[in-house]
């Protein structure tokens, strides 16, 4: 194989084959593939882009760059979700319970937040003992018990996904759809599920930011999918405001505890029932009499405590993690709210210390916004908009002084 051969093929928008692909990802991973061949091979990816047999095929090849989550035959149907993300996407902690006690298993392996808002891990890892990293003896113990297991991606699973997305971190290639598909899809893939559902976000707080771009990640994902043999099916959904009523982790953990509860705000649990009903066994409408008889609050309860999580600590989570400085910012007139920019108000969250600008920084559990109003209800003067968590003063200040330049009253 003479790798620069291949880069120059596909950088002139040539096709690679299925045995070229396994190659070079088998050998990147071994390190017999040096990261500046990987790093021009992926730019001319960026820019020539991939058939869906391309795609497809480095999927299935970062896939068996490494170990796969075993199942027997008489195992339960294993399911999963996978969200694009987005302000205040915190459907995971609630989807994942609610589907287990469905009677289907569901191995979640999520990821940290990098931008705008904590991912999933993050959310989790600010309920105080929870352990995201498991080994795989330890995902399977769970899992038989909970029906449910929400973990980081442990050290065998796809390591060619680890080496190649830190690649693209630092040389300008993320925003891919073929290597955001590959990356995306190989890791949920690792999970040996049978169906997956995707919840692809688009507008100002989304990673795409048009419907267009998320209806063509939607099909290249779903596709190799479907090649690969996992029933997969995608919802498409804007993020011009943020999911539910809060942003920033802990905060989010406290309504994710409302909604499992049965008492969550409608959007959020509109978006879960949606995603679980494209997965589960039974209907929609039993699906929410399990939310609302507090079903997946016992069963995420339970999950908690298998991961070493203090399930104490859930229903005084706020008070757990406190920011020292909490306030309202209130409307200014009377009229409907027009605007309330997901974007605009993640960025707040993100410089307030809820997310990271890089991998490795450090997140800030307890900041973060709650409280959030819903656009197209009628406010007067007065009226709290949302609830700023900070650390410092200077934060607060800040964020009372951006805010409003996202918020719009009419």
């Amino acid at each position: 194989m003479h790798i620069p051969s291949l880069i120059e093929r596909k950088r002139d928008g040539g096709i690679l084959s299925t045995a070229e692909i396994q190659s070079v990802i088998a050998a990147f991973t071994r390190g017999d593939m040096p990261e500046y061949q990987m790093s021009a091979l992926a730019m001319a990816v960026f820019f020539r882009g991939m058939t869906p047999e391309e795609t497809a095929a480095l999927t299935e090849a970062m896939l068996h760059s490494g170990t796969m989550l075993a199942w027997n035959d008489h195992d339960p149907m294993r399911v999963d979700k996978h969200s694009t993300g987005g302000i205040g996407d915190k459907t995971s902690l609630i989807l994942a319970p609610l589907l287990a006690c469905d009677g289907v298993w569901v191995p979640m392996i999520s990821g940290r937040g990098l931008g705008i808002t904590g991912g999933t891990l993050d959310k989790l890892e600010s309920i105080p003992g929870f352990r995201t990293q498991l080994s795989e003896i330890e995902i399977h113990n769970v899992i038989d018990q909970a029906g449910c297991v929400m973990v980081g991606q442990t050290s065998g699973i796809c390591p060619a996904d680890k080496k190649l997305y830190a690649l693209r971190d630092v040389t300008g290639t993320v925003p891919s759809i073929p290597l955001i598909t590959a990356s995306i899809m190989s890791k949920k893939l690792a999970e040996g599920l049978n169906r997956l559902v995707l919840d692809v976000k688009f507008g100002s707080g989304a990673f795409m930011k048009t419907e267009e771009q998320a209806h063509q990640l939607a099909q290249s994902m779903v596709t190799v999918g479907r090649a690969l043999g996992v029933r997969s099916s995608v919802r498409l959904s804007q993020m011009n405001e943020p999911t539910g009523e809060s942003a920033g982790n802990a905060l989010e953990v406290a309504e994710c505890v409302r909604c499992l509860k049965g008492e969550g705000p409608q959007d959020l649990e509109d978006i879960v029932l949606d995603l679980a009903s494209a997965v589960a066994v039974s209907p929609r409408v039993d699906l929410q009499k399990m939310l609302h008889r507090g079903d997946a609050w016992r069963k995420f309860q339970q999950m908690v405590a298998l991961q070493g999580g203090s399930v104490e600590a859930l229903e005084k989570i706020e008070s757990v993690h406190r920011a020292p400085f909490i306030a309202e910012l209130k409307a200014g007139s009377s009229g409907v709210l027009q605007r309330m920019d997901a974007g605009g108000i993640g960025q707040v969250v993100l410089e307030l210390g809820a997310g990271r600008s890089k991998a490795g920084d450090p997140v800030d559990f307890a900041v973060g916004c709650d409280q959030i109003a819903k656009t197209g209800t009628e406010v007067r003067s007065g009226d709290v908009l949302l609830r700023i968590h900070a650390r410092t003063k200077a934060a607060l200040a800040h964020a009372f002084d951006v805010l409003p330049r996202h918020i719009k009253i009419t």
